[in-house]
């Protein structure tokens, strides 16, 4: 079941949720949350980094969360398309389109997850 992240505004009313740091994805492995009704892969790089991409693959809807993770790049566990999880462009067909980005900021507790709308 995904994790809802809880929902905060900043100054500019933009979506974002948060997640404690104690919950967060492990390095080398990522997790599906939920910020508003938009599914979000949140990734713990190999370089200690966190990224967030929407968890939906381009090509079909199937959660990336559920796929492979390989450095920089996420592999739809459906037909194996790739995505750049630092862009969202797609490594390789069957998708064509990209997968939308979000930035991650940490803070001591917690991760969180700019949406744009």
């Amino acid at each position: 079941m995904p994790t809802p992240l809880n929902p905060m505004a900043d100054r500019h009313e933009q979506p974002r949720g948060a997640v404690p740091r104690a919950d967060a994805p492990a390095p080398s492995s990522m997790a599906r949350l939920v910020v508003g009704d938009l599914p979000i892969c949140l990734i713990h790089a190999d370089d200690g980094r966190f990224y967030a991409i929407e968890d939906r693959c381009s090509h079909e809807d199937y959660a990336l969360s559920e796929g492979e993770l390989d450095g920089y790049m996420v592999e739809c566990p459906r037909h194996g398309s790739r995505f750049d999880i630092r862009t969202g462009d797609v490594l390789n067909p069957p998708a064509v389109l990209p997968v939308a980005t979000f930035a991650v900021e940490l803070s001591d507790d917690e991760v969180v997850v700019d949406v744009a709308v």
